[in-house]
């Protein structure tokens, strides 16, 4: 009898020591296939564990016994992916559209997307508390950056942008901007001087900001990104890049010879790959990356062939926002057919230079332009578009996909907390039904969204997409 009642008690005190081994943790997702997103490797019987906000890591299936989890999410046929980022998005329209913009959020995160980059209009002060809020988990959003107030020359068209013109304004208002914590630089081209550019590129370098923008046409690609231009918006800038007249018709455009609308023509028609091939080489040693705007771009080029008046998303949007696509809309309804040729030609070959890129090293980051005043191209759908013409224009699927996870990540100095499904990284993970390496649609495929840690199936996705289309409703 003593020893049947110590090997009883030994054998409690086994048991008892295995379950108090057991890691406690929030989420496991098990049987899935985890796509190694830099390699395209497909990694199976993994099991992935969070806790709060943090992954935990990525274990061997066979380790299942070894946590005790408050969620099991079994991915059994699903493919997994980090979170996607969309690293050009836009909050405005005025005072009366902030809730309207507000509501945005969820369309992000129903559609995988857990972090933004807002690339500066004319609500930062609605836009920087929003961000504090998504960080303090007051208000549900994707991670959001930005770069509060874009800075612009005098007299500028934009609304509520900064307007500098002497390097003393500059100095002062980079001091404003550090003082907001902006998370990078947004510079446009309206008005700027092109030597007050280069000093922002210059100054923000010193401090360590990283910068954001357009082109003026006054400068060539080689100046701005030598001087620290850390990523060029849109893919204009690149096509003159690759012109053998760029350095001319900076310096026309710079005396007040030629104005830049004058310049495109001559743009298009120099292009040469064997130039473009040099330049985007020195881009890509300089950490120069590119923001190609392909949505925005190809929406505007064919508006003649689809004007998007039956697009079901806009169900989704508040008709204050839908109010400031007007502008480019009824721009465009004047071109001549002759034009509506241009358009369409300009953007063929603007998107064609994708793979160029690509050869020359020069990293490209996903961006919509989604947002107020850029008709038609919305806020969580669009990344997948972008994406979609991505690989259309040359691209192979992961290397679209690679896009919206990697770079932004790297641009914003996030890499420690962002960009991967590792040990110590944001629990911001995305279950997709079909293999994104076969098609790259299969990003719209969405199965579960995981934001800092918070799980949301198909259900949940569907309640924020009901809800986002009752509030929009309502105005």
């Amino acid at each position: 009898m003593k020893n049947l009642l110590l090997g009883l008690t030994f054998l409690l005190t086994i048991s008892g020591f295995t379950y108090a081994q057991k890691q406690n943790v929030d989420v496991l997702i098990k049987s899935g296939s985890l796509i190694d997103v830099r390699t395209g490797t497909i990694l199976t019987k993994k099991l992935i564990a969070t806790r709060g906000k943090t992954i935990v890591g990525v274990f061997d299936e066979s380790q299942l016994k070894n946590f005790q989890a408050k969620t099991i999410v079994d991915a059994t046929g699903k493919f997994i992916i980090p979170g996607l980022w969309d690293m050009h998005v836009h909050f405005g329209g005025g005072d009366t559209l902030i809730e309207e913009n507000k509501n945005l959020f969820p369309l992000y995160i129903a559609h995988g997307i857990t972090g933004i980059r807002d690339a500066a209009a004319d609500l930062s002060p609605s836009v920087l508390k929003w961000r504090d809020q998504i960080a303090k988990d007051e208000l549900t959003g994707p991670t959001l950056f930005t770069s509060g107030p874009k800075l612009e020359g005098y007299k500028s068209s934009w609304i509520g942008d900064i307007e500098v013109s002497t390097k003393p304004e500059v100095d002062k208002m980079l001091d404003s901007l550090q003082g907001l914590k902006v998370d990078f630089v947004k510079i446009t081209d309206n008005a700027i001087k092109p030597d007050i550019y280069l000093y922002i590129l210059q100054e923000a370098k010193k401090r360590g900001m990283k910068t954001s923008g357009h082109v003026p046409f006054a400068l060539t690609m080689d100046q701005v990104s030598s001087a620290g231009l850390g990523s060029v918006e849109h893919m204009s800038y690149v096509l003159k890049a690759g012109s053998t007249r760029d350095k001319e018709v900076a310096e026309k455009v710079m005396s007040g010879q030629l104005t830049t609308r004058l310049a495109s023509p001559m743009i298009t028609q120099s292009f040469d790959e064997a130039t473009a091939l040099a330049v985007y080489r020195r881009m890509a040693k300089n950490g120069t990356f590119v923001v190609p705007t392909l949505t925005i771009s190809r929406t505007i080029a064919f508006l003649d062939q689809d004007n998007h008046q039956q697009d079901s998303y806009l169900q989704y949007i508040g008709q204050g926002l839908k109010n400031t696509y007007a502008w480019r809309v009824s721009r465009v309804a004047k071109d001549s057919p002759d034009a509506i040729a241009e358009r369409h030609a300009l953007y063929e070959k603007t998107s064609s230079l994708l793979p160029l890129l690509h050869k020359a090293g020069v990293t490209i980051m996903a961006g919509t332009d989604a947002g107020f005043l850029n008709s038609y191209v919305y806020p969580g759908v669009g990344l997948h578009h972008e994406l979609a013409y991505f690989v259309k224009a040359g691209l192979t699927p992961l290397q679209a996909l690679q896009s919206a996870i990697i770079p932004g990540p790297v641009f914003l100095g996030k890499t420690a907390t962002f960009g991967a499904i590792a040990t110590g990284k944001s629990a911001d993970i995305v279950l997709l039904d079909k293999n994104p390496l076969e098609t790259i649609e299969a990003t719209q495929a969405i199965h579960t969204v995981i934001l800092r840690g918070t799980v949301y199936d198909r259900k949940a996705l569907d309640g924020l997409l009901a809800e986002a289309k009752k509030k929009a409703s309502k105005y």
